[in-house]
């Protein structure tokens, strides 16, 4: 990934290390332990809230809420042992 996204690599990277190395108290460890179903509702309510900032016309929010969907889409990706690059494999294939 270029460098303008290397934030999404990191943030990958310490998921991967959660999910290896489990850390009490961590969030994203509490998500795992519930497993699919919570990290799916996550993601459902996440996007519910991009709609909202997005319907509120304010960029500060509808930055944060992405911010926030995207790591529980990286919890997601882990969970299900894929990786940003196939992600980015699949949009390259659909350009």
């Amino acid at each position: 990934m270029s460098e303008k996204f290397s934030i999404l690599d990191e943030i990958f990277n310490v998921v991967v290390d959660r999910k290896v190395n489990p850390k009490e108290g961590s969030y994203t460890n509490y998500l795992f332990d519930k497993g699919i179903d919570k990290i799916c509702k996550k993601i459902g309510e996440e996007a519910s809230e991009v709609i909202i900032a997005a319907k509120n016309g304010s960029p500060d929010e509808i930055r944060y809420e992405i911010a926030d969907l995207l790591y529980h889409l990286t919890v997601l990706l882990v969970d299900q042992r894929l990786e940003w690059n196939d992600v980015m494999e699949e949009l390259k294939k659909r350009r």
